[in-house]
């Protein structure tokens, strides 16, 4: 998994509630258990008109915001079925953090297992950071884990929680198994004393 320190991009604002699994990746696109693909997928039927065409309304589809690696959304943020495909499409177009006041809860464990970092904040930090997400060309924010801050291009910094356990992990870039591997010497110890004490194991 990609370690996430400090991440400087564009910010697309997304300003609706109850963004559900399915917005974000469409069930017809679930078909693959690969992780890789499923960005050109994502919030398909919001970026594609019914003739197929690009909906140049969409945020994501205008100047100055294709290349996002920031959204900050409304409220319940990953709410609806529990898809893993939802970060996989996120993380495959390039979001690597996604802002709201919450989160489904599944959705929001997800992201951290998958290198994304779902931050919450109030609503009035929210409505500033929709304000700064809104200004096209100029809408650049710096996500910096390690300090636990948003900061804008007005120099505006906005602070967050978040576990400790899992900033350790992004900060690291440790998934479930990389975790599992910083334990190897003990997991290594503890099967040689086992096979010592109970040979016929």
């Amino acid at each position: 998994m990609e370690k996430f320190n400090t991440l400087t991009g564009v910010a697309a604002p997304l300003p609706l509630v109850n963004i559900d699994t399915d917005m974000i990746i469409p069930k017809q696109f679930l078909k693959t258990i690969k992780r890789s693909g499923l960005g050109t997928a994502l919030f398909h039927e919001m970026r594609t008109n019914d003739d197929g065409s690009r909906n140049k309304e969409f945020v994501l589809n205008k100047p100055g915001y294709e290349n996002a690696q920031i959204l900050v959304a409304g409220d319940n943020f990953g709410c609806g079925s529990s898809r893993e495909h939802a970060p996989w499409a996120l993380l495959d177009y390039g979001i690597r953090c996604v802002i709201s006041t919450s989160f489904a809860d599944i959705f929001y464990n997800n992201c951290f297992k998958n290198g994304i970092l779902p931050i919450v904040v109030s609503p009035e930090d929210l409505d500033k950071l929709m304000d700064d997400a809104s200004r096209g060309a100029n809408a650049t924010l710096t996500v910096d884990l390690e300090e636990q801050a948003v900061r804008g291009p007005d120099g505006g910094s906005i602070r967050f929680e978040v576990d400790p356990h899992r900033k350790h992990c992004l900060l690291n870039g440790l998934d479930d198994i990389g975790l599992t591997f910083e334990k190897t010497d003990q997991i290594a110890s503890y099967e040689d004393k086992l096979g010592l004490s109970h040979p016929w194991h």
